[in-house]
């Protein structure tokens, strides 16, 4: 990888982490999309119709259950604001490390394919 590049990287990783860090200061307590439907699905909300307030029926087989490691991206509420911190800035680093290692595995058998096409 080039100078070029490689400041091109440690940027936008920078802007990615600001971003991250900021956003933990303006996210919403509402659930969202995701979270709400999770809530719908398992029974512990209902939908009611814009129009009349009357119940929408939402039928779904069993209940679930899920578990995540930093669940609504913080480390809980003890940590206040800094868990959001701490779970944002490791989400950001761990997606941009997948991204790189996927690109660094696609070109690594591109070049493993070239190698073996002028054999």
């Amino acid at each position: 990888m080039d100078e070029k590049n490689k400041k091109f990287l440690v940027a936008g990783v920078l802007i990615a982490l600001a971003i991250a860090i900021i956003a933990v200061f303006f996210a919403s307590s509402d659930p969202d999309g995701l979270d709400s439907t999770a809530l719908i699905v398992s029974g512990q909300k209902s939908l009611t119709a814009p129009a009349t307030g009357d119940d929408v029926k939402v039928e779904a087989p069993g209940h679930f259950s899920y578990s995540s490691p930093m669940q609504d991206y913080t480390l809980g509420e003890n940590w206040g604001p800094l868990g959001g911190i701490i779970a944002m800035v490791i989400g950001t680093i761990l997606t941009f490390m997948i991204g790189i290692g996927l690109a660094y595995l696609l070109k690594k058998q591109k070049v493993n394919g070239s190698k073996n096409q002028a054999s």
